[in-house]
C-alpha cells in the first residue's frame, strides 16, 4: 500500500471541553485556469474570470473505543487516503462516557456537524455533501446521526463499521456464559454511558437506552447506510440486521454487508473489499 502525501491538517475547537476537538484535512485545490483568448474579433468581457474551484464533499469520522476512550488521530492515515479522493476529512472527539453520560456523545457529534456548516467554506465544503463514518462505539454515534430528526438533514449517507446500534442488547450479550472479555467490558460501557442499571422499575433508565438505540428513530428521509461487521464481530452483525430492516421498511436504502475473520471496527479495512465497497459508497452519496 503506498503511502500518500500529507495533506494539511488543523485542529479546531468546536466546544468548550477539551474533548470537543477535531482534526480537519484538506489538500488544496487547484484554481481553475483562466478563460481562454478569444479569436480576433469576436466579443469578450472586460475581463477574463478565474473559475472558483468546485466545492468538495466531506466526510466527518467518528472514533471507537466503548464510549470510555479513544482519539480521533486513531484515523490520520484513513483521512489521508480519502483526501486523495477530494473529501476534507473531519475526525472529531467527543466527550467520554466516563465523565459525561448519554445524550452528551450524541450532541457532541451534532455540534461537529453545526461547526463543519458554519466554517464550509473555510474549507470549500459543500455542506450538502456530507457523509459520515464511525468505527464500533464511533458507528452507534453514526448511526445515530442518519436517523435523528429527519437524517438527510444532516448527512447525505452513513457508513458504520461494528457499529453498537443497539447497546441494550450489547447490555445482554455480555452477560451470557459464553460472553467474550470484550463483551464483558461492553456491557459495563453501557452502564457507564447511560449512567444506569436496567431495571423493570427505573423507567429513565429504559428512556436513554431506547434513546441511545438507534433503530429507536428511524423514519423516512433518514440517510442511507452501510453498515459493516466481521463475521467473528464481538459486536455481532444483530445489531445492524434490526436496524436495517426498520430502515428499509420506512423507505430507506441500507446494506448490511460481513467481512471475513474477526476483526473489529477500523480493523475490518483489513479486508481486501472494505475500502472500495466505502469509497463506493461515499462517492454514490456525494456525487
Amino acid at each position: 500500500m503506498v503511502t500518500p502525501k500529507p495533506p494539511s491538517a488543523r485542529t479546531y475547537a468546536y466546544g468548550k471541553s477539551a474533548r470537543q476537538r477535531i482534526d480537519v484535512y484538506w489538500r488544496r485545490q487547484p484554481g481553475a485556469k483562466k478563460a481562454a483568448k478569444p479569436a480576433k474579433g469576436a466579443k469578450t468581457a472586460k475581463t477574463a474570470k478565474v473559475a472558483k474551484p468546485k466545492a468538495r464533499p466531506a466526510v466527518l469520522v467518528l472514533h471507537g473505543g466503548y464510549w470510555l476512550a479513544g482519539d480521533k488521530s486513531e484515523w490520520r492515515y484513513f483521512a489521508r487516503r480519502l483526501t486523495g479522493q477530494g473529501y476534507a476529512v473531519f475526525a472529531a472527539d467527543y466527550r467520554l462516557a466516563t465523565t459525561a453520560r448519554w445524550p452528551a456523545q450524541r450532541n457532541d457529534a451534532l455540534a461537529a456537524i453545526a461547526f463543519i456548516r458554519k466554517n464550509a467554506a473555510r474549507w470549500n465544503v459543500d455542506p450538502g455533501r456530507l457523509v459520515v463514518l464511525g468505527s464500533s462505539a464511533g458507528g452507534q454515534l453514526a448511526t445515530q446521526l442518519g436517523t435523528y430528526g429527519r437524517g438527510t438533514d444532516l448527512v447525505r449517507g452513513v457508513v458504520a463499521l461494528s457499529p453498537v446500534n443497539t447497546p441494550y442488547l450489547a447490555y445482554q450479550q455480555g452477560e451470557q456464559s459464553t460472553a467474550s472479555a470484550p463483551q464483558q467490558k461492553l456491557r459495563r460501557a453501557v452502564g457507564e454511558l447511560t449512567g444506569c442499571v436496567p431495571d423493570a422499575f427505573d423507567a429513565a433508565c429504559w428512556a436513554r437506552l431506547e434513546d441511545a438505540n438507534s433503530g429507536t428513530h428511524v423514519s423516512a428521509g433518514d440517510a442511507p447506510m452501510l453498515l459493516m461487521h466481521s463475521a467473528g464481530d464481538f459486536v455481532p452483525v444483530t445489531h445492524s440486521t434490526g436496524l436495517a430492516s426498520a430502515l428499509r421498511a420506512a423507505g430507506v436504502a441500507a446494506t448490511v454487508r460481513t467481512v471475513a475473520g474477526s476483526g473489529h471496527g477500523g480493523a475490518l479495512l483489513n479486508d481486501p473489499g472494505a475500502y472500495a465497497r466505502i469509497l463506493a459508497f461515499l462517492k454514490a452519496r456525494t456525487r
